[in-house]
């Protein structure tokens, strides 16, 4: 359906609070707006990675899930849902009489770029008629702001505190979303929840309802861990697609478009200067570190706007 922000209100809630998500976190409306994106009559089963997500809305016996919930390891989020998937299909097949049900693996960067690279490649290369989504919130938060690799460069956490040895984190943010899009799935995107709510609206609509493997990787700003005031969520995902950070994009077989382009491009610094954890690039000396960082993103938005023009 097209998006109509006073029809998409009066969508039943999905996730609903008494959760224990904390004040200001990205992954809240995250979650909050996928399961908006299902129609009212459609059933769903989710399937969440040890996470922020999944400790914060699932502590037994209590839920913050209208729908199916399956808690699954670290690493293997996307093989329970793939294989919740199939049996689904299996049934089908029997003739069993079952609701219209969608497949959703959640987790966040740590179980996705990193500990669950590898079910969630397998999972997308056989085709699972699912939608994995990655709440990006560029570090493991819920076990104590360790650096994952997608973490971003010379970002402060537990793990690389920037001091006189080290200015944070020295390696580059993997491109996760580019990686799944060589797997040739039916529907990839790159999207957040705040600053351009019709954007992931429709995103997630389309991940839901494309049939076929699909992948949502979507912004989620930490409080905790990039060290802002909570107040400051809208402003910091508002910020990190003004300054080209985290581009808004889709790809749908194969062919990438870019969903949004700043008129007016912001330098780096005024998303990164909001963030504690980069603090110590601002100190005097560490001009060149911005100037990197500034550097990165430019090259990785060429990269964007040369594949939109190839495709």
């Amino acid at each position: 359906m097209a998006y109509n922000l006073k029809e998409w209100a009066k969508r039943p809630e999905r996730f609903t609070g008494g959760h224990r998500l904390c004040a200001g976190c990205g992954a809240t409306p995250v979650v909050r707006t996928l399961m908006r994106a299902l129609k009212p009559e459609d059933h769903a089963v989710v399937s969440a990675a040890t996470s922020c997500v999944e400790v914060s809305s699932f502590l037994y016996p209590y839920t913050a899930w209208e729908d199916s919930f399956i808690h699954s390891a670290f690493e293997n989020v996307a093989a329970t849902i793939s294989g919740a998937q199939a049996a689904y299909e299996a049934k089908k097949r029997k003739g069993d009489i079952v609701p219209e049900t969608k497949f959703i693996a959640i987790a966040g960067d740590g179980g996705t770029y990193d500990i669950g690279l590898q079910a969630l490649s397998g999972a997308m290369e056989r085709g699972h008629d699912m939608v994995y989504v990655c709440y990006d919130n560029g570090a493991y938060m819920n076990t104590g702001i360790q650096r994952s690799s997608s973490t971003p460069v010379y970002a402060a956490t537990s793990t690389t505190p920037a001091g006189t040895e080290i200015p944070g984190k020295v390696q580059h943010k993997k491109d996760l979303t580019l990686i799944i899009m060589g797997h040739n799935i039916p529907y990839v995107a790159q999207t957040l929840p705040l600053g351009n709510f019709k954007d992931m609206s429709e995103k997630c609509e389309k991940a839901l309802y494309t049939k076929g493997a699909a992948f949502l990787n979507i912004l989620a700003p930490c409080p905790r861990g990039w060290r802002y005031e909570t107040s400051k969520l809208m402003p910091m995902a508002k910020l990190a697609v003004e300054t080209c950070i985290w581009p808004l994009y889709e790809i749908i077989e194969g062919k990438l478009t870019l969903n949004y382009e700043p008129k007016n491009k912001l330098p780096v610094e005024e998303y990164l200067k909001l963030q504690g954890r980069f603090s110590h690039m601002f100190e005097k000396g560490n001009e060149h570190l911005i100037e990197e960082y500034q550097r990165q993103v430019d090259k990785d938005w060429q990269l964007l706007k040369n594949l939109a023009e190839m495709r």
